[in-house]
């Protein structure tokens, strides 16, 4: 959900309409339940569309939180491979 927060709070920032899609569904990035409803995970592949003055911007933030900041989260640390028992 967390994720989902971030991504609308930027939308919200821009006066463009802001679009997310993934599969068939299109939903209002500024809008928390409808991008609940993408139902995006990890890994999902988004497509956002930007019209608008500040269009060019607002979709260059989102791609930034998505695809450098990876929404302020740090990567998950592996374990090491545990030793058989002897």
């Amino acid at each position: 959900m967390r994720p989902a927060m971030l991504f609308v709070d930027v939308a919200g920032r821009y006066h463009s309409e802001i679009r997310v899609s993934h599969g068939p569904k299109t939903v209002d990035a500024k809008s928390i339940m409808q991008m609940t409803m993408l139902a995006a995970t990890c890994g999902t592949m988004l497509k956002i569309q930007a019209t608008g003055a500040d269009a060019q911007q607002a979709a260059e933030a989102l791609r930034e939180l998505v695809e450098v900041q990876m929404f302020h989260e740090t990567p998950a640390k592996q374990q090491p491979p545990s030793e058989p028992n002897t």
